[in-house]
Protein backbone atom coordinates (compact mmCIF):
# COMPACT_ATOMS: atom_id res chain seq x y z
CA UNK A 1 0.00 0.00 0.00
CA UNK A 2 1.33 3.82 -0.96
CA UNK A 3 0.99 5.77 1.78
CA UNK A 4 -0.83 9.22 1.21
CA UNK A 5 1.55 12.26 1.88
CA UNK A 6 -0.66 14.65 1.09
CA UNK A 7 -0.36 17.52 3.75
CA UNK A 8 -4.09 18.61 2.96
CA UNK A 9 -6.15 15.66 2.90
CA UNK A 10 -9.83 15.90 1.92
CA UNK A 11 -10.61 16.16 5.86
CA UNK A 12 -8.15 19.22 5.98
CA UNK A 13 -9.75 21.06 3.48
CA UNK A 14 -13.10 20.51 4.33
CA UNK A 15 -12.10 22.05 7.76
CA UNK A 16 -10.47 24.81 6.23
CA UNK A 17 -13.30 25.41 3.95
CA UNK A 18 -15.74 25.03 7.27
CA UNK A 19 -13.61 27.71 9.08
CA UNK A 20 -13.66 30.24 6.74
CA UNK A 21 -17.76 29.89 5.63
CA UNK A 22 -17.99 30.40 9.74
CA UNK A 23 -15.93 33.08 10.10
CA UNK A 24 -18.09 34.87 7.11
CA UNK A 25 -21.29 33.77 9.19
CA UNK A 26 -20.12 35.20 12.33
CA UNK A 27 -19.54 38.78 10.59
CA UNK A 28 -23.17 38.95 9.86
CA UNK A 29 -24.39 38.20 13.15
CA UNK A 30 -22.29 40.57 14.79
CA UNK A 31 -24.11 42.86 11.87
CA UNK A 32 -27.25 42.19 13.20
CA UNK A 33 -26.65 42.49 17.13
CA UNK A 34 -29.55 44.10 17.66
CA UNK A 35 -31.78 41.23 17.07
CA UNK A 36 -31.89 38.78 19.74
CA UNK A 37 -29.29 36.11 19.38
CA UNK A 38 -31.80 33.29 19.64
CA UNK A 39 -34.06 35.09 17.18
CA UNK A 40 -31.11 34.55 14.65
CA UNK A 41 -30.39 31.49 15.14
CA UNK A 42 -34.07 30.58 14.04
CA UNK A 43 -33.14 32.08 11.02
CA UNK A 44 -30.62 31.03 10.38
CA UNK A 45 -31.75 27.25 11.17
CA UNK A 46 -34.66 27.30 8.95
CA UNK A 47 -32.46 28.12 6.36
CA UNK A 48 -30.41 25.44 6.71
CA UNK A 49 -33.13 22.78 7.36
CA UNK A 50 -34.57 23.80 4.11
CA UNK A 51 -30.92 23.32 2.38
CA UNK A 52 -30.46 19.72 3.96
CA UNK A 53 -34.03 18.89 3.01
CA UNK A 54 -33.46 19.42 -0.68
CA UNK A 55 -30.38 17.79 -0.55
CA UNK A 56 -31.72 15.05 1.07
CA UNK A 57 -34.26 14.78 -1.45
CA UNK A 58 -31.72 15.08 -4.33
CA UNK A 59 -29.49 12.04 -3.54
CA UNK A 60 -32.58 10.24 -1.84
CA UNK A 61 -30.99 9.89 1.55
CA UNK A 62 -33.88 9.29 4.44
CA UNK A 63 -34.01 12.45 6.68
CA UNK A 64 -35.04 10.64 10.03
CA UNK A 65 -31.84 8.52 10.38
CA UNK A 66 -31.58 5.52 11.86
CA UNK A 67 -29.81 6.81 15.35
CA UNK A 68 -32.30 9.21 16.76
CA UNK A 69 -30.90 9.59 20.59
CA UNK A 70 -27.36 10.70 19.24
CA UNK A 71 -29.20 13.00 16.47
CA UNK A 72 -31.31 14.54 19.32
CA UNK A 73 -27.93 14.53 21.32
CA UNK A 74 -25.94 16.63 18.42
CA UNK A 75 -28.82 18.73 17.85
CA UNK A 76 -29.18 19.69 21.84
CA UNK A 77 -25.33 20.45 22.26
CA UNK A 78 -25.05 21.89 18.89
CA UNK A 79 -28.03 24.62 19.40
CA UNK A 80 -26.76 25.36 23.22
CA UNK A 81 -23.19 26.04 21.82
CA UNK A 82 -24.85 28.25 18.89
CA UNK A 83 -26.92 30.11 21.39
CA UNK A 84 -24.71 31.19 23.69
CA UNK A 85 -21.81 31.67 20.92
CA UNK A 86 -23.96 34.20 18.99
CA UNK A 87 -24.21 35.17 22.61
CA UNK A 88 -21.11 36.60 23.04
CA UNK A 89 -20.02 37.62 18.89
CA UNK A 90 -23.21 40.36 20.42
CA UNK A 91 -21.63 41.29 23.51
CA UNK A 92 -17.72 41.16 22.26
CA UNK A 93 -15.45 42.26 20.20
CA UNK A 94 -15.35 39.70 17.37
CA UNK A 95 -11.85 38.29 17.52
CA UNK A 96 -12.66 38.09 21.40
CA UNK A 97 -15.65 36.21 21.38
CA UNK A 98 -14.02 33.92 18.41
CA UNK A 99 -10.95 33.20 20.31
CA UNK A 100 -13.04 32.03 23.29
CA UNK A 101 -15.23 29.76 20.72
CA UNK A 102 -12.01 28.54 19.48
CA UNK A 103 -11.16 26.25 22.88
CA UNK A 104 -13.28 24.06 21.45
CA UNK A 105 -10.77 21.62 19.93
CA UNK A 106 -8.84 21.41 23.01
CA UNK A 107 -12.19 20.31 24.65
CA UNK A 108 -13.10 18.00 21.50
CA UNK A 109 -9.68 16.24 22.14
CA UNK A 110 -9.82 15.48 25.58
CA UNK A 111 -13.52 14.34 25.02
CA UNK A 112 -12.32 11.98 22.31
CA UNK A 113 -9.88 10.35 24.04
CA UNK A 114 -12.81 8.84 26.77
CA UNK A 115 -15.72 8.76 23.99
CA UNK A 116 -13.70 7.68 20.80
CA UNK A 117 -10.76 5.88 22.56
CA UNK A 118 -8.92 7.72 20.02
CA UNK A 119 -5.37 8.47 21.71
CA UNK A 120 -3.07 11.78 21.29
CA UNK A 121 0.79 11.88 21.42
CA UNK A 122 2.80 13.77 23.61
CA UNK A 123 4.41 15.77 20.87
CA UNK A 124 0.77 16.51 19.52
CA UNK A 125 -0.08 18.14 23.06
CA UNK A 126 3.02 20.70 22.62
CA UNK A 127 1.70 21.12 19.18
CA UNK A 128 -1.90 22.17 20.91
CA UNK A 129 0.32 24.33 23.21
CA UNK A 130 1.89 26.11 20.80
CA UNK A 131 -1.79 27.29 19.27
CA UNK A 132 -3.28 27.81 22.65
CA UNK A 133 -0.40 30.36 23.56
CA UNK A 134 -0.99 31.76 20.70
CA UNK A 135 -4.73 32.09 21.50
CA UNK A 136 -3.67 33.90 24.98
CA UNK A 137 -1.26 36.20 23.14
CA UNK A 138 -4.08 36.95 20.93
CA UNK A 139 -7.19 37.60 23.75
CA UNK A 140 -4.87 40.79 25.65
CA UNK A 141 -7.09 42.31 28.03
CA UNK A 142 -10.03 44.15 27.04
CA UNK A 143 -12.53 45.78 29.82
CA UNK A 144 -15.49 45.44 27.43
CA UNK A 145 -15.33 41.21 28.37
CA UNK A 146 -17.13 40.52 31.32
CA UNK A 147 -16.85 37.55 33.59
CA UNK A 148 -20.11 36.72 32.90
CA UNK A 149 -19.76 36.73 28.91
CA UNK A 150 -16.44 35.16 29.21
CA UNK A 151 -18.20 32.07 31.25
CA UNK A 152 -20.45 32.30 28.35
CA UNK A 153 -18.27 31.91 25.71
CA UNK A 154 -16.46 29.21 27.41
CA UNK A 155 -19.43 26.92 27.90
CA UNK A 156 -20.22 27.59 24.14
CA UNK A 157 -16.93 25.90 23.27
CA UNK A 158 -17.23 23.27 25.53
CA UNK A 159 -20.80 22.44 23.99
CA UNK A 160 -18.93 22.34 20.45
CA UNK A 161 -16.50 20.08 21.70
CA UNK A 162 -19.60 17.22 22.86
CA UNK A 163 -21.05 17.76 19.64
CA UNK A 164 -17.99 17.14 17.21
CA UNK A 165 -17.22 13.70 19.14
CA UNK A 166 -21.08 12.85 18.41
CA UNK A 167 -20.92 13.89 15.27
CA UNK A 168 -17.56 11.52 14.76
CA UNK A 169 -19.19 8.59 15.98
CA UNK A 170 -21.95 9.20 13.60
CA UNK A 171 -19.43 8.02 10.86
CA UNK A 172 -20.56 5.39 8.39
CA UNK A 173 -24.07 5.27 10.49
CA UNK A 174 -25.96 8.68 9.09
CA UNK A 175 -25.13 10.89 5.60
CA UNK A 176 -23.61 13.86 6.68
CA UNK A 177 -26.89 15.66 6.02
CA UNK A 178 -28.95 13.75 7.62
CA UNK A 179 -26.65 15.10 10.65
CA UNK A 180 -26.75 18.50 9.82
CA UNK A 181 -30.31 18.51 9.33
CA UNK A 182 -30.89 17.49 13.14
CA UNK A 183 -28.73 19.99 14.09
CA UNK A 184 -31.51 22.59 12.20
CA UNK A 185 -34.42 20.98 13.63
CA UNK A 186 -33.69 20.89 17.29
CA UNK A 187 -32.12 24.82 16.24
CA UNK A 188 -35.77 25.57 14.42
CA UNK A 189 -37.98 23.91 17.12
CA UNK A 190 -36.19 26.32 20.16
CA UNK A 191 -35.85 29.24 17.99
CA UNK A 192 -39.52 29.36 17.50
CA UNK A 193 -40.39 28.96 21.08
CA UNK A 194 -38.14 31.37 22.07
CA UNK A 195 -39.94 33.93 19.56
CA UNK A 196 -43.36 34.16 21.71
CA UNK A 197 -40.84 35.80 24.57
CA UNK A 198 -38.40 37.66 22.60
CA UNK A 199 -39.20 38.65 19.02
CA UNK A 200 -37.77 42.00 17.36
CA UNK A 201 -39.12 42.70 13.49
CA UNK A 202 -35.79 42.40 11.18
CA UNK A 203 -35.91 45.55 8.56
CA UNK A 204 -33.67 46.44 5.66
CA UNK A 205 -29.90 45.06 5.22
CA UNK A 206 -31.41 42.61 8.01
CA UNK A 207 -33.24 40.69 6.07
CA UNK A 208 -29.68 40.20 3.80
CA UNK A 209 -27.72 39.60 6.83
CA UNK A 210 -29.88 37.08 8.47
CA UNK A 211 -30.11 35.10 4.78
CA UNK A 212 -26.21 35.57 4.62
CA UNK A 213 -25.75 34.14 8.23
CA UNK A 214 -27.77 30.87 7.09
CA UNK A 215 -25.95 30.37 3.58
CA UNK A 216 -22.83 30.41 5.32
CA UNK A 217 -23.48 28.30 8.45
CA UNK A 218 -25.02 25.50 6.20
CA UNK A 219 -21.61 25.47 4.03
CA UNK A 220 -19.47 25.61 7.16
CA UNK A 221 -21.61 22.87 8.80
CA UNK A 222 -21.24 20.78 5.71
CA UNK A 223 -17.92 21.34 5.39
CA UNK A 224 -17.48 20.29 8.86
CA UNK A 225 -19.28 17.40 9.09
CA UNK A 226 -17.59 15.79 6.29
CA UNK A 227 -14.30 16.98 8.07
CA UNK A 228 -15.00 15.31 11.43
CA UNK A 229 -16.24 12.01 9.28
CA UNK A 230 -12.77 11.37 7.17
CA UNK A 231 -10.45 12.02 9.67
CA UNK A 232 -9.31 11.58 13.06
CA UNK A 233 -10.86 14.61 15.92
CA UNK A 234 -7.49 15.25 16.88
CA UNK A 235 -6.25 15.23 13.49
CA UNK A 236 -8.37 18.21 12.18
CA UNK A 237 -10.11 20.02 15.43
CA UNK A 238 -7.07 22.13 15.84
CA UNK A 239 -7.70 23.71 11.89
CA UNK A 240 -10.14 25.52 13.65
CA UNK A 241 -7.57 28.19 14.98
CA UNK A 242 -7.12 29.41 11.75
CA UNK A 243 -10.32 31.00 11.89
CA UNK A 244 -8.90 33.37 14.69
CA UNK A 245 -6.84 35.24 11.75
CA UNK A 246 -9.99 35.39 9.76
CA UNK A 247 -11.82 37.23 13.03
CA UNK A 248 -8.86 39.61 13.67
CA UNK A 249 -8.86 40.30 10.31
CA UNK A 250 -12.40 40.62 9.63
CA UNK A 251 -12.48 42.93 13.25
CA UNK A 252 -10.26 45.39 12.02
CA UNK A 253 -11.43 46.05 8.73
CA UNK A 254 -14.98 45.78 9.40
CA UNK A 255 -15.73 46.71 12.80
CA UNK A 256 -12.66 48.72 13.25
CA UNK A 257 -10.91 46.71 15.99
CA UNK A 258 -7.26 47.36 15.70
CA UNK A 259 -4.33 44.87 15.63
CA UNK A 260 -1.36 44.64 17.97
CA UNK A 261 2.25 43.65 17.66
CA UNK A 262 0.67 40.79 20.17
CA UNK A 263 -1.83 39.89 18.67
CA UNK A 264 0.04 39.30 15.13
CA UNK A 265 2.54 37.02 17.13
CA UNK A 266 -0.51 35.26 17.80
CA UNK A 267 -1.42 34.76 14.79
CA UNK A 268 1.66 33.01 13.78
CA UNK A 269 1.82 30.93 16.68
CA UNK A 270 -1.87 29.73 15.88
CA UNK A 271 -0.92 28.85 11.79
CA UNK A 272 2.44 27.00 13.38
CA UNK A 273 1.06 24.87 15.54
CA UNK A 274 -1.93 24.23 12.84
CA UNK A 275 0.72 23.44 10.44
CA UNK A 276 2.95 21.21 12.66
CA UNK A 277 0.34 19.17 14.05
CA UNK A 278 -1.70 18.75 10.83
CA UNK A 279 1.71 17.40 9.63
CA UNK A 280 2.49 15.25 12.27
CA UNK A 281 -0.69 13.47 12.59
CA UNK A 282 -0.21 12.80 9.07
CA UNK A 283 3.00 11.40 9.02
CA UNK A 284 1.81 9.17 12.05
CA UNK A 285 -0.70 7.22 10.50
CA UNK A 286 1.15 7.13 7.13
CA UNK A 287 3.85 5.41 9.54
CA UNK A 288 0.39 2.96 11.10
CA UNK A 289 -0.56 2.12 7.60
CA UNK A 290 2.66 1.17 6.93
CA UNK A 291 3.29 -1.19 9.73
CA UNK A 292 -0.02 -2.58 9.37
CA UNK A 293 0.34 -3.82 5.82
CA UNK A 294 4.19 -4.92 6.58
CA UNK A 295 2.38 -7.12 9.69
Amino acid sequence: MIPDNRVFTDGVRAMFFSTFSFALANVFVKLVQHIPAMEIVFFRCVLAATFCLIGLWRVGESWRGSNPTLLLLRGVFGTTALYLFFVTVQNMPLASAMTIQYLSPIFTTIIAIFVLREGVKPLQWIFYSIAFAGVLLIERFDPRISWFFLTIGIISALGSGVAYNIVRSLKGKEHPLTVVLHFQLVGVLVGFISLFFSWRMPTGWDWLYLLMIGIFSQLGQWFLTIALQKEAVAGVAIVNYTGLIYAVTFGWIIFGEGQTLSSIGGMLMVVFGVMLSVLYSRRRRNVEKIAATAG
